[in-house]
């Protein structure tokens, strides 16, 4: 073939065909599953939004919710605890996810909202004029907001709109000297953040998984690990799962978060599938307390190199043997597919071992290597990191990288 065919447009078009197909194939024949969650009513972000718009405090207009995290810690360090709880009680769809307001207030807005959502849906669920899926869905949604506002659990971020977000905290946050952000893939919603079955393949699984190893692994260190389902994720196969755009809306929210987090811990990020895209486009806009971007069963991060993420994070790669992620074409044609794999060789990331996470949803399964090196990530003991190889290039320049 003559390099004029090889750079054929009709070829190119019949690259991104096979491609496409591929796709499909796989993901109609692994567990990555292809149900959709109908919206249900409940409180409105956008009437939340509005009221907020017009309230006023010493007839001045509150901050903005996309004002910079800066400024809204300034606000509400101004402000006092007394009226940023009336605040909070007011709007606790607003304050429980507004970026740089105090935690302890988030949490305590999203207990309130999350209090309102649940009469919501004991409302709903005896209406009788929903159909019977309807009302079982009504009751998921419910015993998901009764399981949120058990004693003890942090929530950072709340949202039941259409299928919900949220985010999840576990430790001490606003002491913490290092922070792990866990950035989840397809069908993240408010039903799927937790599971009784597979509960190391949902997001609060994944983060208690992680947060018990990293308080093994270092038992002095000042931790907290963050379970992060405040996205739209894509929802099962479609076109939404295989290009960027659900991915900038969520890079967007995870670089407030980062730059919002209190005090100056050291922030690592842990993105598994579609959550690696997530995360390949957020990198360039990263704040220098990013220190680490490590990805696991990654469709592709939108780039060919670790550099073109144009981030001074150090970035990590991981596959287990057994995920069938491995399958998908890594490539990108008009704007579908995610771009080279992350664990090729030449793509400069470094390698890391998942021996033990079984398929695509086991990284975070306790006893697995793969979790043990999240662990060691997320408190800084690089030196513990097993790599992928035992020529691996993962511990290059790694002296000088403790404690950092």
């Amino acid at each position: 073939m003559t390099p004029v065919e090889a750079d054929s447009p009709s070829l190119v078009v019949l690259r991104a065909l096979l491609a496409l197909a591929v796709v499909f194939v796989l993901l109609t024949t692994t567990g990555w599953t292809t149900i959709t969650h109908r919206p249900v009513p409940g409180p409105s972000r956008e009437a939340a939004l509005a009221a907020w718009a017009r309230d006023r405090v010493d007839h001045r207009p509150l901050p903005a919710p996309t004002a910079s995290a800066g400024v809204v810690a300034a606000y509400f360090a101004r402000l006092g605890h007394a009226r940023g709880t009336a605040l909070a009680v007011r709007h606790p769809l607003v304050v429980g996810n507004l970026d740089g307001a105090p935690v302890a207030l988030r949490y305590r807005a999203n207990r309130i909202a999350l209090g309102r959502a649940l009469d919501a849906e004991r409302d709903l669920v005896r209406d009788a004029r929903l159909t019977a899926e309807g009302r079982h869905e009504a009751q998921r949604r419910l015993d998901r907001f009764v399981s949120l506002l058990r004693p003890g659990r942090q929530v950072l971020a709340f949202d039941p709109t259409g299928t919900g977000r949220t985010a999840e905290v576990l430790g001490d946050l606003a002491r913490a000297r290092r922070v792990s952000v866990i950035v989840p893939g397809v069908d993240t919603n408010i039903l799927t953040f937790q599971k009784t079955h597979g509960r190391y393949g949902a997001p609060a699984g994944m983060a208690r998984s992680l947060y018990r190893a990293e308080r093994a692994a270092s038992p002095g260190a000042r931790v907290a690990v963050i379970a992060w389902a405040d996205y739209t994720a894509p929802a099962g196969v479609g076109v939404d799962a295989m290009t960027g755009r659900l991915a900038e809306g969520g890079a967007a929210r995870l670089v407030r978060l980062t730059e919002g987090l209190p005090g100056d811990a050291r922030v690592s990020l842990f993105c598994h599938s579609y959550g690696s895209v997530l995360c390949g486009v957020a990198a360039p806009r990263l704040p220098a307390r990013v220190t680490d971007v490590a990805v696991a069963g990654s469709p592709g991060m939108r780039v060919e190199r670790a550099a073109d993420l144009r981030t001074p994070a150090r970035v990590w790669a991981m596959r287990d043997a057994d995920d069938w992620i491995a399958d998908v074409p890594h490539l990108e044609v008009g704007g579908i597919g995610h771009g080279a794999d992350p664990v090729a060789p030449e793509f400069g990331a470094r390698l890391l071992s998942a021996r033990g996470a079984i398929g695509h949803s086991g990284y975070f399964t306790p006893g697995t290597e793969s979790l043990g090196n999240f662990a060691a990530i997320g408190v800084g003991a690089y030196r513990d990191l097993v790599c992928a190889r035992a020529d691996s290039a993962c511990h290059e320049g790694i002296s000088g990288m403790e404690g950092r």
